[in-house]
């Protein structure tokens, strides 16, 4: 598969730089390949998958506790509270604080649990939706494709309309030098001719106007047609009636599994939006420690005698009162000494019981129960808009078919009466009146036959897609 796209994609920046008129050949599945590749309807929904997907995994790891370190390191000034000794000081110090914060909850009425839940139904439904995104753009995909080969039919019938009209006119237009056809059958066989033109004309702009829609849902700058195909075999009639193929759609569709997934998702929402009337019990740990420029270590160095300042008297004479005094000398603690014997943690469980919260609780579960609600009533809208599409589509498919039937019968009976009455114009027995109305009458049952062929297979198309089917 991968080697079939990337020939294509060579193919096709190939034909974009060396011809600008070049139109790029594709059969059915190459087209779909292509815009399921490029389409930018897809490529959102594949983006909405993956917002989907990181939310999931979030809330799934909402389950793991949080760790989180801070560090801080400062300068000040004034008055202020010495970090090391908790007394007051009035002089410039430098600071720093470090930390570690573990937290995790232990219990929160079921809420982490069912939020997981419903992302993981919320993600499956974006799944689905792309899958309905692609399956979307197949059929359209298909229904241009089919488009567009039904207008190159048209295009291919009107020139050999054309073609026959011009054997008129050159048969016409010597018969009138030779003296001995009719001047009015020769202007009026003119004048069917420039109408064949004009039908020309216009089948080209149409013919243009599908390849434009098929290029845009490709979404590529080359010009593109398209191959031959499906147009050997002859229409079957669709077997299937539109209660079975509702059904299928049913069990079968991607929209509808999306939806189902997104009520079962809002369901959940009810029950995490419960878990705010639930205490919440939650575990913590703190590991703290810090610096400070004022912080010294005073080291013993001796012992020495000094006086006191206070006296003893014996008798008439007074003795001064010595101690044993020892000396120290203050050294700085180093940074690293500081963090590790400041070093304290706690741990503990903490416990949050909701008692009023301005009935934000109930609310919020009235408001979930609402949203709920309206998921259900959007999926019921849905399933009978699609019930309504899939009848008329199925009477649609019917019509086509019926009417495919009568266009083969008329076109049949105009040939045989086109064939009569050119041989009786080309006798000079019937006149230009007769042979042109039987011969608009054949172009234009073989232009309805063309219609009503690709119209049937347009609705049978719609018939498979609604069934979930591969197109």
């Amino acid at each position: 598969m991968f080697q079939k796209f990337t020939c294509l994609l060579f193919l096709v920046f190939s034909i974009s730089g060396n011809a600008q008129d070049s139109e790029l050949q594709l059969n059915l599945d190459e087209a779909i390949e292509i815009a399921l590749d490029n389409n930018l309807d897809v490529k959102s929904s594949v983006f909405r998958e993956r917002t989907s997907e990181l939310q999931f995994k979030q809330t799934r790891n909402s389950r793991l506790p949080d760790l989180n370190a801070t560090y801080s390191y400062g300068l000040n000034n004034g008055r202020s509270i010495d970090p090391f000794t908790n007394t007051y000081i009035d002089e410039e110090l430098t600071f720093s604080n470090a930390g570690i914060d573990l937290g995790a909850t232990l219990f929160n009425g079921f809420q982490i649990k069912n939020r997981i839940q419903r992302d993981r139904l919320n993600l499956q439904a974006a799944e689905m939706e792309v899958q309905e995104a692609r399956q979307e753009m197949v059929l359209n995909v298909t229904l241009a494709y089919f488009q567009v080969l039904n207008n190159k039919d048209l295009l291919e019938l009107a020139k050999t309309r054309r073609v026959a009209t011009e054997d008129q006119v050159e048969r016409l237009k010597n018969l009138n030098e030779e003296g001995e056809g009719s001047p009015a059958n020769y202007t009026d066989i003119r004048g069917q001719l420039a109408n064949d033109k004009a039908i020309i004309a216009d089948a080209e702009n149409n013919l243009k106007a599908s390849k434009l829609e098929l290029k845009r849902l490709l979404n590529i700058e080359v010009g593109i047609d398209v191959t031959p195909e499906y147009l050997t075999t002859e229409p079957i009639e669709y077997r299937l009636t539109a209660d079975e193929v509702f059904k299928e759609s049913l069990e079968n569709l991607a929209t509808f599994k999306a939806g189902e997934l997104r009520i079962e998702a809002a369901k959940e929402d009810v029950q995490v939006s419960r878990s705010l009337y639930s205490p919440e019990i939650s575990f913590f740990a703190q590991l703290n420690t810090n610096y400070s420029s004022l912080a010294r270590l005073f080291n013993e160095t001796g012992a020495a005698i000094v006086e006191t300042g206070q006296f003893v008297r014996v008798g008439d004479n007074n003795f001064s009162v010595l101690e044993e005094q020892t000396n120290f000398v203050a050294e700085e603690i180093p940074y690293q000494d500081q963090l590790i014997n400041n070093l304290n943690s706690n741990v503990g469980v903490a416990v949050s019981i909701p008692i009023f919260n301005g009935f934000r609780a109930r609310n919020t579960v009235a408001l979930q129960k609402i949203a709920l609600e309206e998921r259900e009533v959007e999926f019921e809208r849905t399933r009978n808009e699609f019930e309504q599409a899939i009848r008329e589509a199925h009477n649609d498919m019917q019509t086509a078919f019926n009417r495919y039937g009568i266009y083969k019968e008329q076109v049949a009976a105009y040939s045989e009466s086109f064939r009569v009455n050119e041989i009786r114009f080309n006798s000079g027995v019937s006149n230009i009146v007769d042979y042109v109305i039987s011969k608009n009458n054949l172009d234009n049952a073989k232009i309805n036959l063309a219609n009503a062929r690709y119209e049937y297979i347009f609705r049978t198309k719609i018939l498979d897609y609604y069934r979930g089917f591969s197109i």
